[in-house]
């Protein structure tokens, strides 16, 4: 699937929450939130991504957004993540990657001459209205946060 552009309406989705919460695009209208597509739970990148955003987390949320990280992996697998690196957001369980699909994020990868199917990491700022305000794609971990806070900051 082709992922969304600026202006486009999001995908719908409704996923579930570390913390046992159900989160949906329906009940975050009228609300302004970053999506964070990452590959895997508590591997080298994205727990340097997941940390980063933790440590500058005060400066996200002053802008007015509410983060959530998106991987494939389960509740279980997230509560784990969170717990162990003391997350203050929320973690959305996309468990058979629909929504991955659906944004566009889940793509062929290739790692060691092998081909295989995985999350690309890719940041999507969502406005009050359901539209997609900025595109972050493939960020790299170690630059996501300045991307991120200069594109909220626009």
């Amino acid at each position: 699937m082709t992922q969304p552009r600026v202006g486009d309406p999001i995908p719908p989705f409704e996923m579930q929450a570390d913390d046992g919460s159900t989160v949906s695009s329906d009940g975050l209208l009228g609300r302004r939130y970053v999506v964070y597509f990452y590959p895997k739970d508590d591997t080298p990148g994205c727990t340097t991504q997941a940390c980063s955003l933790r440590d500058n987390y005060r400066r996200l949320v002053a802008t007015g957004v509410e983060i959530f990280g998106v991987s494939p992996d389960s509740v279980a697998s997230h509560v784990k993540f969170r717990e162990k690196y003391d997350l203050p957001y929320r973690l959305l369980a996309d468990v058979g990657h629909q929504i991955a699909d659906a944004f566009g994020t889940w793509v062929e990868k290739k790692f060691a001459g092998k081909t295989y199917k995985g999350v690309e990491r890719t940041s999507f700022i969502i406005g009050p209205d359901g539209r997609i305000e900025h595109v972050l794609p493939r960020v790299k971990p170690v630059e996501h946060i300045d991307l991120l806070i200069e594109r909220l900051a626009a």
